[in-house]
């Protein structure tokens, strides 16, 4: 990843003290009517750390992630994000704090641009005023210019140069996928949390994915959690797999602890691990 001479790279490097992303979620629970999405669940990540989360269907990952995110308010249980207490807060001052993320479904504007939809994330790092705007000052032309080198910035990275200036809504499922991871890095997050980023890819998409995502983590630094289904990528590039089973924390430990682990055998991996 190149960084364009004279301006910030929007990958800062892995020694920049403004990249710590320590997370704890201590006694999670999380009750819609009856039902009991999570409880009792307790994680941390740290600085530089792929942790992945995986249980069978309707084990209560994206319920984890919404609460982490600030899409949900659990009714039990503390999340502090570099020490700060984050529990209550409203996604929007979350994305300000340092926390990105991707949907299980695509949440882009399938009607705007692939460089439009990346601009929109850069919307919270404006420092301009409105009238300023309007005016369109040198101030707002420096900055404008800035973002958009980061933002080209992160278009060599992702290699969607020749989808630029094409909708959304007219590209195929895994570059969907991947202009998602692009909005995602475009806020600059310290914590990156991705929902099942490898749904409905096929091999040689997933394996463009996985390469991303380990230059990411490894090169970067960037802090990953990361939900998947597919155990043979969860298994070779995390650091930590915590499971859950049914809203409960049923293990957590490095792949090979997990591979092995004979609760998470019976309750997930089972003739997978056999075989």
């Amino acid at each position: 990843m190149k960084a364009f001479r004279g301006e910030p790279a929007l990958f800062k490097s892995p020694t920049e003290p403004d990249r710590r992303a320590d997370l704890d979620v201590e006694g999670l629970s999380l009750a819609f009517g009856g039902v009991q999405a999570l409880q009792d669940v307790s994680l941390t990540t740290r600085t530089g750390e792929l942790l992945a989360v995986i249980g069978p269907n309707g084990a209560g990952k994206t319920s984890l992630l919404n609460c982490i995110t600030g899409f949900y308010r659990p009714q039990k249980g503390t999340i502090r994000f570099n020490g700060q207490d984050i529990t209550r807060m409203p996604a929007h001052h979350l994305v300000r704090v340092g926390i990105g993320r991707t949907f299980q479904n695509i949440e882009l504007f399938p009607g705007m641009t692939v460089l439009q939809n990346l601009l929109l994330a850069r919307n919270i790092h404006c420092r301009y005023r409105l009238a300023d705007a309007c005016l369109f000052s040198p101030a707002v032309r420096r900055e404008e210019i800035r973002h958009r080198r980061l933002l080209e910035e992160l278009i060599d990275f992702l290699e969607i140069q020749a989808i630029r200036k094409k909708t959304v809504g007219s590209l195929p499922y895994g570059l969907m996928k991947r202009v998602e991871l692009g909005r995602a890095l475009a806020l600059e997050p310290k914590l990156l949390v991705l929902d099942e980023p490898f749904a409905g890819m096929n091999l040689e998409e997933k394996e463009d994915m996985v390469r991303f995502l380990l230059e990411l983590n490894k090169g970067w630094n960037q802090t990953m959690i990361l939900v998947e289904h597919d155990m043979s990528i969860v298994m070779s590039i995390s650091d930590r797999v915590v499971v859950l089973n049914f809203g409960e924390q049923l293990a957590e430990g490095t792949p090979e602890e997990i591979r092995n682990h004979p609760e998470v055998i019976r309750a997930y991996l089972g003739d997978e691990h056999d075989g």
